[in-house]
């Protein structure tokens, strides 16, 4: 239900008078705002009250927020009704509480649109100062940007825990059964419901984001009936940590200017598959390392491997050989970001080429943050990819066919 339904009838109250009553109330409440429908935290419709009500209208008329020939146009109108209509949001905030605070606004607006007093209101030397964060921290915070962040980060690692965690699997209803629903946190519902549940979890640690549950246990730091998921300074971990990182220093507010925000992220997109790719007859220098490895398509048109890499996954070697599943990479935007969001992203059999990469002075372990590149690098080879899915039907190369 839309909260822009018009107000209750305006009968001439003065604007302190139904600032007083309507909208000091909402300030001094510590009930969430509208505001939670779209952003996860830095952001509440508090912020934009001051204690005075001179203050709060000379403070929004001078950011632009209050529109005194059409009241009803307010850009503080907009913000508070942002979400109204969006079914995705429900049960954030009751839509009862949202429509009060539209209706509080809008009325307060249009009795200080008939106060000649405030209207010629001359511009302050130093108009007062809302409490609201700079632009680029509030949209830094809202739900839509970090289930973006979700869906790349989390969402396409779903594939390597093996079903354990995913909802309404044969394996994860006899784990549910034996341990809980907790243990169902990939939702069958999507990355947004999954999302939603581990805002609402114990897993993230929102003082301590390397000690959240969603990874000690995959490490292993605090027993896994999975065992060993993910190591110090693989991709796993890198993502799980980077977005449990982002998700406390979001909810505790840490984030204050622009400059504290995460660099802004030029990644491809990931999507996770259940494709496996195996080395065979690794060298035994490898073993105990974390390999990963890149995967180049053949451009048939250009008659060139792409210069992007079209797939990824790293693991620690095992004795005389590596496998894992892969996921797929593309460029935000791109024809095939586009063609993977909407379906089932796969590979096609064909030409590729992988680049492999041995971190062998375990730097990631050493700083979770390094990237493993060309320092790296320990050879290449050609192959024919078949990326069947499964266990039983990966795609194998022979480790002794890489070459510098």
């Amino acid at each position: 239900m839309t909260t822009s339904a018009s107000p209750a009838p305006f009968a001439g109250e003065s604007a302190a008078k139904v600032f007083e009553e309507r909208i000091a109330p909402i300030f001094q409440s510590p009930a969430p705002s509208s505001c939670t429908r779209c952003h996860l935290a830095t952001v509440d419709i508090k912020q934009y009250i001051l204690p005075s009500a001179n203050d709060t209208f000379l403070a929004l008329r001078e950011q632009g927020l209050i529109d005194l020939d059409k009241p009803e146009n307010s850009k503080i109108l907009a913000l508070i009704n942002r979400g109204a209509d969006d079914p995705k949001a429900a049960g954030l905030i009751s839509a009862k509480r949202q429509r009060a605070e539209y209706e509080a606004f809008a009325v307060w607006i249009k009795a200080c649109a008939a106060d000649p007093a405030l209207r010629g209101a001359p511009k302050p030397e130093k108009a007062p100062a809302l409490a609201t964060k700079p632009v680029e921290v509030v949209r830094h915070a809202r739900k839509d940007r970090m289930l973006e962040s979700f869906e790349t980060n989390i969402w396409s690692l779903r594939f390597r825990c093996m079903n354990c965690h995913t909802e309404g699997t044969p394996q994860n209803d006899k784990l549910v059964k034996e341990h809980g629903a907790r243990v169902a946190w990939f939702r069958k519902a999507g990355p947004e419901a999954t999302m939603d549940y581990l805002l609402a979890s114990k897993l993230i640690d929102l003082d301590k984001p390397e000690k959240s549950l969603l990874l000690t246990k995959p490490l292993n730091e605090v027993k896994h009936g999975g065992g060993v998921k993910v190591v110090v300074g693989d991709q796993g971990y890198k993502a799980i940590r980077a977005w449990a990182e982002d998700v406390a220093s979001i909810k505790k507010g840490r984030y204050t200017k622009a400059a504290d925000l995460p660099p802004k992220d030029q990644a491809p997109k990931q999507f996770g598959t259940e494709a496996w790719f195996r080395l065979n007859n690794t060298p035994a220098a490898w073993n105990g390392k974390l390999l990963q490895v890149d995967v180049y398509a053949w451009d048939a048109k250009s008659g060139a491997w792409e210069k992007d890499p079209i797939a990824t996954s790293d693991r620690v070697c095992g004795d005389n050989g590596w496998q894992h599943t892969v996921t797929l990479l593309a460029a935000p935007g791109s024809d095939r970001a586009k063609l993977w969001a909407k379906g089932k992203p796969s590979l096609p059999a064909g030409k590729y080429l992988v680049k492999a990469f041995v971190d062998s002075a375990n730097k990631a372990q050493k700083d979770w943050t390094a990237r493993i590149g060309a320092g790296e690098f320990v050879g290449e080879a050609e192959f024919q990819g078949r990326w069947a899915e499964g266990y039983g039907s990966m795609t194998t190369v022979d480790a002794g066919g890489i070459k510098k």
